[in-house]
């Protein structure tokens, strides 16, 4: 038999709770004892400021020995430390490729940036499906093997409508077993019920110019009032439309020359890189949840 590959028995250990003192001794100590390679190490106390949690949040991609080489076994390894801090403690292995569920509409900028970062090696996960409420992609999707599943909505769809719609996502999410949605300018509004149902795995993107700017060709607002910075967000997707969680952000400078066709490309442009920055992070798991707020070890 070969041997296992390195990335076979790499695991990265997540971990959160009430920041005391001697939690990075205790891990990296029962790490050590088990004969694991501690490679690299970030950890982050949010006990300072009027808004902080009290929380510590721990990232640690280590090596382990064959004999340990598995989630169920390093969980129960731990147990006596998750159990003494209180951690809520997860372990991924670096090998397993996250299972992406693709969502989009009728801009399809994130979609093609997304599905040539993975084709080329740049995003290592693997994505089992797209899925669209129009056929606008559909050809895209079928160019890179991908199936396409269009679930449409008709304009004005009751709530009965839309939920019967989405609850076809959720039994996607499930078949395919994803691990992450990612509305790709995906420009519906899910509902309270896909929103719990998704909570922490569905990432969304959108311009930063809310709420000056919303509804309908928001760059061409933009253009119109000068604006001299435009900007994405990209956040977990909540029931508090476009509050959920930061992930990312980034802005770019315009000036007067900009028409609106060049500020809508510049501004898709951000808004390709601040997404796959923030699909990235996730799959590495880069970002913990603090509330209200995100944690990212970069």
């Amino acid at each position: 038999m070969s041997q296992a590959s390195p990335a076979a028995q790499e695991f990265i250990l997540t971990l959160s709770c009430r920041d005391t003192t001697g939690i990075v001794y205790a891990v990296s100590g029962l790490l050590y004892q088990a004969g694991c390679n501690i490679i690299d190490s970030q950890q982050f106390g949010d006990v300072q400021g009027e808004d902080a949690t009290g929380l510590f949040f721990m990232r640690v991609h280590f090596a382990a020995p064959p004999h340990l080489a598995d989630g169920a076994t390093l969980a129960n390894l731990f147990g006596h430390v998750r159990q003494q801090f209180g951690m809520d403690a997860r372990f991924h292995a670096v090998a397993a490729r996250p299972r992406l569920l693709l969502m989009v509409s009728q801009h399809g900028h994130c979609l093609n940036d997304l599905l040539f970062r993975v084709k080329s090696g740049q995003l290592a996960v693997d994505i089992p499906a797209i899925v669209s409420n129009h056929t606008t992609f559909q050809a895209l999707a079928e160019s890179y093997g991908i199936p396409f599943h269009h679930l449409p909505l008709p304009t004005g769809a009751d709530a009965a409508t839309k939920r019967a719609q989405e609850q076809r996502i959720e039994a996607l999410v499930e078949a395919e077993q994803i691990d992450l949605v990612v509305l790709a300018r995906y420009m519906q509004i899910l509902s309270p019920e896909l929103c719990a149902a998704l909570k922490g795995r569905a990432i969304n993107i959108h311009h930063s110019f809310l709420p000056s700017f919303k509804g309908a060709k928001p760059y061409y607002q933009a253009h119109a009032r000068g604006v001299k910075l435009i900007g994405a967000t990209a956040h977990y997707v909540t029931a508090d439309l476009d509050e959920g969680p930061i992930i990312e952000q980034d802005v770019a400078r315009a000036d007067h020359s900009l028409s609106a066709e060049d500020l809508t490309a510049q501004g898709r442009d951000v808004e390709c890189v601040v997404l796959a920055r923030a699909v990235r992070w996730h799959v590495e798991r880069r970002v913990l949840m603090n509330g209200h707020k995100t944690v990212i070890f970069r």
